[in-house]
C-alpha cells in the first residue's frame, strides 16, 4: 500500500460516513505536505469532522460547479444548432413523419450522437480533474525527494526537467520510480559530500620547497646555519 493509500485509510477510520470522493481530494491534499505515514497520521489526529466536513463540501461545490457549466455548455450547443420548441407554446401544424432536416426540427438519432458526445466531454472533463491531482501529488513527492538529497543548481534542474517529461502509467509504477530515484539521490548526496571533503586542500605540514625538503627541514637547516653549525648531528650521548 502507497502512501496515498494508507492516508485515505487513515481518514476512513477517522472519519466514517464522509463521501469517498472528498476524502481521496483530502488525502491527495495531505500527500501533498508529508513523506511518512507517520507524519500523515499525525496531521490526521489534528482534523475535527467540522473541518473535513467544510473541505468535502466546498470541493464539491466546486466539482459540482463544473458539471454544471458543462451542462450549460450541452444546452447552449443544442440550442444554438436545432430549433426547439418551448413546453406549453403552441406550434403550426407538423408531418407526423420524423423531420429529416436539421432545420426544421432534431431527429432522434441526432439526438442520440449529441448526448454521447456530451457526455463523453464531461467525462473526460472529470477523468482530466482527476489526473491532474494525481500528476500534482506525484510532482510533489518527487520535489520532496530532491528537497531531503539537498540536490540543488543544475543538476536539480536536469532532474526535474527530465521528470516533467515521464509518465506512468499507475500509482505501482510510480513507487517503484521514485524507489529508484531516491537511492540515486542518496548517491549524489554522497557523491557531493566526498568532494567536499577533497576540496579541502593538502596539509601544510606536508610542504616541500623547489628542492623536495619539507619545510620543517628547511627552516631546521637555516637555524643551524646561523648559529655556524653546518653540520647535521645526532643527539649527544
Amino acid at each position: 500500500m502507497n502512501l496515498a493509500e494508507q492516508i485515505l485509510a487513515l481518514l476512513r477510520a477517522q472519519f466514517p460516513g464522509v463521501r469517498e470522493d472528498g476524502l481521496q481530494q483530502l488525502a491527495a491534499a495531505i500527500g501533498l505536505q508529508v513523506e511518512t505515514v507517520e507524519e500523515a497520521t499525525d496531521i490526521v489526529g489534528k482534523l475535527t469532522a467540522d473541518k473535513v466536513g467544510q473541505f468535502v463540501k466546498d470541493w464539491r461545490s466546486k466539482a459540482d460547479a463544473e458539471i454544471g457549466k458543462a451542462n450549460q455548455t450541452y444546452e447552449n450547443r443544442l440550442k444554438e444548432k436545432y430549433d426547439f420548441v418551448e413546453k406549453g407554446k403552441p406550434t403550426d401544424p407538423k408531418p407526423t413523419e420524423p423531420p429529416t432536416d436539421p432545420k426544421g426540427g432534431v431527429t432522434l438519432e441526432q439526438v442520440k450522437q449529441l448526448l454521447s458526445e456530451q457526455l463523453g466531454g464531461l467525462q473526460k472533463s472529470i477523468t482530466d480533474i482527476s489526473n491532474n491531482r494525481v500528476a500534482e501529488t506525484r510532482r510533489g513527492a518527487f520535489v520532496a525527494a530532491l528537497d531531503k538529497a539537498k540536490v540543488e543548481g543544475a543538476k536539480r534542474e536536469m532532474l526535474l526537467g527530465n521528470y516533467e517529461r515521464m509518465t506512468f502509467k499507475d500509482d505501482a509504477d510510480f513507487a517503484a520510480f521514485m524507489t529508484s530515484q531516491e537511492t540515486q539521490f542518496a548517491a549524489l548526496a554522497q557523491e557531493e559530500a566526498d568532494k567536499g571533503l577533497l576540496d579541502g586542500g593538502k596539509p601544510i605540514f606536508g610542504a616541500v620547497n623547489k628542492d623536495g625538503i619539507s619545510t620543517g627541514v628547511a627552516d631546521y637547516i637555516a637555524s643551524k646555519q646561523a648559529g655556524g653549525n653546518n653540520a647535521l648531528t645526532g643527539k649527544e650521548v
